[in-house]
């Protein structure tokens, strides 16, 4: 009889149940995050990512983060999107985090999971959160570990047991459906790491493959949504740099090509969009400290071609002076290195209001009021008219 009434149970409540194992893991490996639920699917049934985004009441971008949960939400809390609990306190304003979250931190997937409660969030109140693909994702899609750290694999093996415990309690149910994942399936030689090759380090690398390798969990539910290359209003989003070629195959190509083979629905993608020097996401050509070294005419080539576009933002490449801008301002490097596992710079984030008036949120001591002089002499093409305003301190970008 206690049989009978459990299987009437499971027969009459899978999906009540199934919504409890998956809440029970996400809170386990998340750090302890409550997701509130997923925004309804578009009314269009579509499978294709939005590329380009009307122009926002307020715009903010967050450079590379490599697994820096603290300075995340420092730089969050600096825009003023993330207040009490870390909830969105950001209203209608657009987010974009220009991607490298993976990688050289500890707090990979704790970072993740926080991203997905912001998108959430955000969408309640009219906001809007983009997450986008870096180099680091597309290495870590690809098996190449050689920035991850022992913390980060620690994390990854984590993830995977409370996984593997979550399909284990659906299979504990007849009608629920629990897709285990087996850290030694399809498992390759092709793994690339920067520490001595333990055991312990092993089988941390198989852990972090089996959800990360295309249509592993984390891959199809964090980074396959991601875009690669993203237009908000009159601003263009990319890792690296977006170069002639990349425009001239396709904007909205690049991204669902990109995207189908995180999903692993497709086999390969082109080289020009996710590998070597001159692709999407590790291309340096707009990135050098030192105007004289980008190449400003490729720019505003690239740019011309876009229709309404007028800068591209990216990261990718350390500016140690902190966010700033080259060639007359069309390109704004926003990777200020903030991670502790990658420069440990202080906090950084670009603001772009609806008039297109563009602004540096730093929590840089040296940018108070009184000390303009210093201010613009550590930044670089006319950067740096202090905007005397309570609050974080704030730099007008003149475009």
């Amino acid at each position: 009889m206690e049989n009978e009434n459990k299987n009437i149970s499971c027969q009459t409540l899978p999906s009540l149940l199934s919504s409890f194992v998956d809440t029970f893991v996400d809170f386990s490996v998340s750090g302890g995050l409550f997701l509130p639920p997923p925004p309804p699917p578009p009314e269009t049934s579509t499978t294709t990512l939005q590329t380009i985004f009307p122009q926002p009441t307020r715009l903010v971008a967050i450079g590379d983060l490599h697994g820096d949960l603290y300075k995340t939400k420092q730089a969050l809390r600096l825009a003023g999107l993330i207040g009490s609990g870390d909830h969105w306190c950001g209203g209608a304003t657009t987010l974009v985090q220009i991607g490298d979250i993976l990688d050289r931190g500890g707090d990979e997937i704790k970072i993740l999971y926080l991203f997905e409660k912001l998108k959430r969030e955000a969408f309640i109140t009219g906001g809007r959160v983009i997450c986008m693909n870096g180099n680091h994702e597309t290495m870590n899609v690809s098996g190449d570990f050689r920035y991850v750290t022992r913390e980060g694999l620690e994390e990854f093996k984590e993830y995977l047991f409370w996984y593997n415990v979550g399909n284990c309690m659906k299979k504990m149910c007849h009608g629920l459906i629990g897709n285990f994942v087996d850290p030694l399936d399809g498992l390759g030689d092709s793994f690339r790491v920067s520490m001595v090759r333990s055991e312990e380090v092993l089988s941390g690398m198989r852990a972090r493959y089996a959800v990360i390798r295309p249509d592993g969990p984390i891959a199809t539910r964090f980074l396959s949504g991601n875009q690669t290359v993203v237009v908000v209003g009159d601003s263009i989003f990319v890792h690296g740099g977006l170069l002639p070629n990349h425009v001239e195959y396709g904007l909205e190509r690049a991204n669902e090509e990109i995207s189908e083979w995180i999903r692993g629905v497709k086999g390969e993608v082109e080289r020009d969009l996710v590998r070597g020097r001159d692709s999407m996401v590790w291309s340096r050509r707009f990135s050098s400290e030192l105007a004289k070294d980008c190449d400003c005419a490729m720019l505003e080539h690239v740019i011309k071609t876009i229709p309404g576009v007028r800068r591209m933002i990216m990261g990718h490449t350390i500016q140690e002076s902190g966010i700033n801008g080259v060639c007359d301002n069309k390109a704004i490097r926003i990777d200020v290195g903030m991670s502790k596992g990658c420069g440990n710079g202080l906090p950084e984030v670009l603001e772009i209001m609806g008039n297109s008036e563009v602004r540096i949120l730093t929590s840089n001591p040296l940018y108070k009021r009184g000390n303009e002089s210093a201010l613009i002499a550590e930044k670089k093409d006319g950067l740096g008219v202090l905007i005397p305003e309570m609050g974080p301190n704030q730099v007008e970008v003149k475009a």
